[in-house]
């Protein structure tokens, strides 16, 4: 259940933003193994005169900077998971939007699972309910089996 937020300098239109909310929802599920029906995507547009690299405008630079914010669970994705999404995420963006401003960053904040949910439950409720589901229906089968022998 991870939520996106992408901050993308200039403005561009609902066919972009459509192809980058799709193409960061694959990844996030390609990558990171979060499920895309959970994937929330946002998206921002800032105008290239109001952002700053070295204190110099992107529209002066005529180039493109993005910044993704993406939020998980803690401890659900490992180091290398995280080097990779991040090489893909920002090949992509730059296949969809062009040349890029070098400092674009993206930054993976893991959120502790009691800290965070959607609909109503946090992310540790539904692993304890999993948990105490899947014991019993292994009790279940168990029981079957002593029945059924």
């Amino acid at each position: 259940m991870p939520f996106l937020n992408l901050k993308v300098s200039g403005s561009h239109g609902a066919d972009t933003a459509a192809r980058l909310a799709g193409v960061l929802t694959e990844l996030t599920g390609e990558v990171l193994g979060k499920k895309r029906e959970l994937t929330a995507v946002a998206i921002e547009y800032v105008p290239r005169e109001q952002w700053f690299v070295g204190s110099v405008t992107l529209a002066s630079k005529r180039s493109t900077g993005f910044y993704l914010d993406i939020k998980v669970t803690e401890g659900t994705n490992t180091k290398d998971e995280k080097v990779e999404y991040i090489g893909k995420v920002f090949a992509a963006l730059e296949a969809v939007l062009g040349k890029i401003e070098p400092a674009s960053y993206i930054v993976i904040h893991e959120v502790r699972a009691d800290a965070w949910g959607y609909q109503g439950a946090s992310q540790e409720f539904r692993y304890i309910d999993g948990r105490r589901s899947a014991r019993a229906r292994s009790t279940h089968q168990d029981r079957d089996a002593v029945v059924a022998a």
